[in-house]
């Protein structure tokens, strides 16, 4: 049974999903079955991939990490999340570009997440 914002990764192409609904069925890609990325639980320095969120005048901050994570080729993240109200709004990132972003919105309840090309999902 998946449950909404589950993130499940190909072990064979890398191909990332994110649930939008929920289902009692299995994800599946390339021929196999697809992995729960579970938040915060590889083995990383945690000092470089919790995501750090700051509330701003246009809405909210998040930079990854209380020490910026790097932005390479072979290791960067991939995607912000800010989870708000119930709404998910991400930002793509590639190598070279700053591990933050910004959400011109306004909510109540906010949380963030993030994935790094090689240490998986991480949230606060």
């Amino acid at each position: 049974m998946t449950k909404v914002n589950e993130v499940y990764k190909c072990a064979l192409c890398g191909n990332i999903v994110e649930v939008l609904h929920a289902g009692a069925g299995e994800l599946v890609c390339c021929g196999q079955a697809m992995d729960l990325m579970t938040e915060n639980t590889v083995d990383a320095a945690k000092e470089k991939h919790v995501p750090v969120i700051t509330k701003v005048d246009a809405g909210y901050k998040v930079a990854v990490g209380s020490v910026a994570h790097p932005m390479e080729e072979k290791h960067y993240i991939e995607f912000i999340e800010l989870i708000a109200d119930g709404k998910v709004y991400r930002q793509a990132l590639k190598p070279g570009d700053t591990p933050e972003a910004t959400f011109c919105i306004q909510a109540e309840n906010v949380s963030a997440r993030e994935y790094c090309n090689l240490h998986g999902l991480w949230k606060a």
